[in-house]
C-alpha cells in the first residue's frame, strides 16, 4: 500500500555500509540503503557554490529526515535527492521507518494536549510568525523547490508564496471561525454549534507541490488547534526538511511544544499514518489508485480522510470565446510545470468553427516553446523537465498508446536527447473523446484536442471522465456561462470561466469530486474538515419540555 507514492522515481536500490556523519545520529546496527533515481556527474550539488541557497537553508550532504522535537536520523532508507534536469545528486536524507513514525505520532499527540488550550488568536499569531519566517526564505526555498521538483524558478518561488498567503489567511481565520446560534422549538431553549479541534492531523503530500500542499493543510490545522505530522513525497525530501526547519525555528523561539513533526519515509510510514487511531485526520495528496487504498484503510478505523487525487481537466472553447485569452490559458494550462499539476489541462474541447484556427495557433506556440527549454533555475527557462525517469517512461507509453488508438501527433511526442528528464510538450488530435487513453490521467505535458458541435456536447465530454477536479469554459455569452456553472454544467470541484483550469487561489476551497476524492483544502470553509462539531442545546427555563411536543408521563 502507498507504494506508488512512496517509491516514486526509485528505479534501483543498493545496500551500502552504514554512513557516519556528525549531523546524523544513527545506530551502528542500522543498515543504510541508498535509493537512487539516476545520478550523473561528480559530487553533490550541496557542495557546489553555484547552489549556495542549499547551505542557506541549513542543508548538508546527509540530512536528518525525522523531526520529533529534535532532528534525528531515521531508521529507514537513506534517500538520494536528484536534480531531474541534470541527473546529479543534490544531497541525501536519512528517512524514518514505522518506529520513527510511532514516536512522531506520540510527540504530536502530547503537543496537541498543550496547543489546543491556547487561545485561537494566539495560535494565529504563531502561524503569522511562520509566514514571516517563510518570507525571509522565500527565494532560497523556492529555488530548492525548483531544483528538486523540476518546476521553473518562478513557479518554485510562487509555491512558497502560496504557503505565505495561506498563513496570512489563517491569521484572520483565527479570529473569525465560529459556530452558530440556532432557534429552538422549545420555549426557554437555545441551540448552539461549537467547533473544537480534532487532535493530530497527518499530511501526506505529493512531489509536484512539495511545499504548498503542506502549507494549505498545516496553517489551517494549527490555527484551529490541531497538531500536524508530515510525510513529504519520497522524491522531494529536501523540501520537506528545509520547510520543517523553518517552522520548527518559530516554535523554538516561542518555547512551544513540537506541534509540527516530520517523518520522511516509505510505505511503512504511510501505512502507519493511515492505520493509527491517534491520527484523527489524514490528508492525502496523490494518485487515485493509492488514494482509494488510503481512504479504505482510514475508514476501517472510522478516522477522517481528506483526499486530493487525480485530475483529467478540460478547457472548453465556445464559439464566442475570447480567442486570444483562450489561447494563452491553454498554453499555460497544458505546459505549466511540464504538465505535472493536478489541475493541468489534459483535454481541449474546441467548437468546430474555431477548431482549425485554434489548433494551428497552439501548435505554433508549442514550436516556439522549444527555444525556452532548460534547467528550471535558469532565468530564460519556461519549460523544465519531468520529475523522474518513471514519468518519462509513462510519457513514452502514453504517446504510443494514443497513436495505436488512432491519435495524430500534431507536435512533440519525443524524449529530448539531452541530460535530465526532458520530453517534448505534445498535442494529439484525431482520437475519440472517450478513447481509453483519453479517459486516463497521464501526469505529463500531453493534451488531446477535440472538435465539439455545441456547448451541451462539450459539457457531456467534460463530465465523462472519472475525475472531477478542475474545468474551464471560455465564452462571452452570459447564458452559456450560467449553463456551465449550473446543475447540468461542469461536475468538477473547480468550475472556471474565462481563466485557465490550471492553478487556484488560496481564498477558495480547493478540491474535486468523483475519483478526485471529494476533499477540500485551503480557503472558504475548508477549515471545517480539521475540526469536530458539537451541537449544544441549552435549557435556560425552569421547565423540561421534550422536542416534537412529546409528553412522557
Amino acid at each position: 500500500m502507498l507504494g506508488a507514492l512512496v517509491r516514486c522515481g526509485a528505479n534501483t536500490t543498493t545496500r551500502l555500509q552504514p554512513i557516519v556523519r556528525s549531523a546524523v545520529r544513527r545506530s551502528a546496527q542500522t543498515p543504510v540503503r541508498i535509493v537512487r533515481t539516476m545520478a550523473t556527474g561528480p559530487g553533490f550539488l550541496v557542495d557546489d557554490s553555484r547552489y549556495g541557497f542549499l547551505r542557506e537553508l541549513g542543508l548538508d550532504r546527509l540530512n536528518n529526515g525525522v523531526y520529533d522535537g529534535a532532528w534525528v536520523a531515521g531508521q529507514g532508507e537513506v534517500v538520494r535527492s536528484i536534480d531531474p534536469a541534470s541527473g546529479r545528486v543534490i544531497a541525501e536524507v536519512a528517512t524514518g521507518n514505522e518506529a520513527d513514525a510511532d514516536r512522531c505520532i506520540a510527540t504530536g499527540v502530547r503537543a496537541y494536549e498543550e496547543w489546543r488550550h491556547l487561545p485561537a488568536p494566539y495560535r494565529g499569531e504563531i502561524v503569522r510568525q511562520i509566514g514571516d519566517e517563510l518570507r525571509k526564505y522565500r527565494e532560497p526555498l523556492g529555488q530548492l523547490v525548483s531544483l528538486e521538483m523540476g518546476k521553473i524558478r518562478a513557479e518554485g518561488i510562487g509555491e512558497v508564496q502560496e504557503f505565505v498567503d495561506i498563513c496570512d489567511y489563517a491569521v484572520g481565520l483565527s479570529r473569525m471561525y465560529a459556530g452558530q446560534i440556532l432557534p429552538s422549538e422549545r420555549a426557554g431553549h437555545t441551540i448552539l454549534e461549537k467547533w473544537n479541534p480534532l487532535g493530530l492531523v497527518g499530511i501526506i503530500s505529493a512531489f509536484n507541490f512539495p511545499c504548498a500542499v503542506f502549507g494549505w493543510n498545516a496553517a489551517i490545522a494549527l490555527t484551529v488547534g490541531d497538531s500536524v505530522l508530515w510525510k513529504g513525497a519520497p522524491s522531494t525530501p529536501l523540501v520537506s526538511v528545509a520547510t520543517t526547519r523553518i517552522v520548527a525555528e518559530v516554535l523554538r523561539r516561542n518555547k512551544l511544544p513540537p506541534v509540527v513533526t516530520l517523518c520522511q519515509g516509505g510505505t511503512d510510514v504511510g501505512r502507519r499514518l493511515a492505520s493509527d487511531d491517534r491520527v484523527r485526520l489524514l490528508s492525502f495528496t496523490g494518485s487515485t489508485a493509492i488514494g482509494r487504498e488510503v481512504g479504505v484503510e482510514v475508514q476501517r478505523r472510522f478516522g477522517r480522510v481528506l483526499l486530493e487525487l487525480g485530475g483529467n481537466n478540460a478547457l472548453i472553447i465556445n464559439e464566442d470565446a475570447p480567442a486570444e485569452m483562450a489561447l494563452d490559458a491553454a498554453f499555460f494550462g497544458c505546459i505549466g510545470t511540464a504538465g505535472q499539476r493536478c489541475t493541468s489541462t489534459r483535454r481541449l474541447i474546441i467548437h468546430e468553427r474555431l477548431y482549425e484556427q485554434f489548433r494551428g495557433k497552439l501548435v505554433s506556440r508549442y514550436g516556439a516553446l522549444l527555444k525556452r527549454v532548460g534547467h528550471p533555475l535558469d532565468a530564460a527557462t519556461l519549460y523544465g523537465p519531468l520529475h523522474n525517469e518513471r514519468a518519462v517512461e509513462a510519457y513514452r507509453q502514453t504517446i504510443a498508446e494514443a497513436v495505436q488508438q488512432g491519435g495524430r501527433i500534431e507536435c512533440g511526442g519525443k524524449v529530448l536527447e539531452r541530460e535530465g528528464c526532458f520530453v517534448e510538450p505534445t498535442i494529439i488530435s484525431g482520437l475519440a473523446h472517450n478513447a481509453p487513453v483519453v479517459l486516463r490521467e497521464t501526469f505529463a505535458p500531453i493534451v488531446y484536442l477535440f472538435k465539439a458541435r455545441n456547448l451541451t456536447e462539450a459539457i457531456e465530454w467534460n463530465n465523462e471522465v472519472d475525475q472531477g477536479l478542475s474545468s474551464s469554459l471560455f465564452t462571452a455569452n452570459v447564458l452559456s456561462a450560467f449553463q456551465w456553472i449550473g446543475e447540468a454544467g461542469s461536475d468538477c470541484g473547480i468550475v472556471n470561466i474565462n481563466t485557465s483550469p490550471s492553478g487556484a487561489e488560496i481564498g477558495g476551497a480547493f478540491g474535486g469530486e468523483k475519483h478526485t476524492g471529494g476533499g477540500r483544502e485551503s480557503g472558504s470553509d475548508a477549515w471545517k474538515q480539521y475540526v469536530r462539531r458539537s451541537t449544544i442545546t441549552v435549557n435556560h427555563s425552569p421547565n423540561l419540555p421534550l422536542a416534537q411536543g412529546i409528553v412522557f408521563e
